[in-house]
């Protein structure tokens, strides 16, 4: 099979830098707990817990309650931010803490306070129950307010004085259509958006996949919002069958047994080595070789 690469693709700086501060707790001493996924990435945490580096995590649980979990050593922030109320109580309980949240949302974080020390009200677009979104609306939450569609402004002040942002994973899409409903429905409106830049370059870039391609990858951990945003953008944008998948593993072979060209991406928090063994079983298939089904097992090892 015929496979274009997408480029760029993978982990960006910020999902490099927070990885990088955790590994250097691998021969600690003391216990080395994450507060939440450290990234979106299922892989990465199960390598990072190979090296006793451990993450604690509970369905429904914000930072606040996940702190409550640690009773000692070293707790390391996750890429997506925190308040700076989990920080605070985790320094009460005499933790060690380890701030690895990325500079691109801590630079969002930064703009909100200014806003709100100017009197403003927020409006924040994200997706609820992600952690990004939560640590942004922690900052001051009766002035922040979480946006997750249009219909959310119906139940604000129209007359208030707001600033618009947003959650730096977001599709470069959904936000221009929000953005746009803002500014019709708010006369006092200033409006920031703080998608990353290297979200922003990876959307664009499968939105102009070769129209030759006629299936998309997009590797990616099912937690990783903008993982589900490539993939939502190039059903939006391309005519191809278009799979969100986690690993060379999840490929059925049906799939491909009439395709001729394919492309493959991945999410910002989705480690190179697996996307690399995507890219090669789909360079080798050749669907009237039953040798080039068989896939390569994941060595947890290489991930990271």
């Amino acid at each position: 099979m015929k496979v274009i690469p997408i480029t760029p693709r993978g982990y960006c700086k910020g999902v490099i830098r927070a990885i990088s501060m955790a590994k250097k707790y691998r021969d600690s001493q003391e216990p080395v707990t994450i507060l939440g996924m450290i990234v979106h990435n299922q892989y990465v945490v199960d390598a990072l817990e190979k090296m006793n580096i451990k993450t604690v995590d509970k369905k429904g649980a914000s930072r606040e309650d996940l702190v409550d979990l640690v009773d000692k050593g070293t707790v390391i922030i996750s890429a997506h931010g925190t308040s700076q109320s989990v920080i605070d109580k985790a320094l009460a309980k005499g933790l060690n803490v380890v701030d690895a949240t990325c500079l691109d949302v801590i630079k969002t974080h930064d703009l909100i306070k200014e806003k709100i020390s100017q009197g403003f009200e927020i409006l924040y677009v994200g997706k609820s129950g992600h952690p990004e979104s939560e640590g942004a609306v922690a900052i001051d939450p009766a002035r922040i307010h979480l946006i997750t569609k249009i219909s959310d402004f119906d139940r604000l002040d129209a007359n208030q004085k707001y600033l618009i942002t947003n959650q730096t994973t977001m599709s470069i899409y959904d936000i221009f259509n929000i953005f746009e409903a803002a500014k019709e429905k708010f006369p006092n409106l200033e409006l920031a958006d703080e998608i990353c830049d290297a979200t922003k370059v990876r959307q664009e870039a499968i939105g102009n996949v070769a129209k030759e391609v006629d299936i998309i990858y997009v590797v990616g951990d099912p937690h990783s919002n903008n993982s589900q945003k490539l993939a939502q953008i190039a059903r939006q944008k391309t005519k191809a069958a278009v799979f969100t998948i986690e690993t060379v593993q999840d490929i059925n072979t049906d799939d491909l047994l009439d395709k001729k060209v394919g492309a493959v991406t991945s999410g910002a928090s989705t480690p190179t080595y697996l996307t690399r063994q995507v890219i090669e079983y789909l360079e080798r298939f050749d669907p009237c070789d039953k040798s080039t089904y068989e896939k390569p097992k994941i060595e947890l090892d290489k991930v990271i």
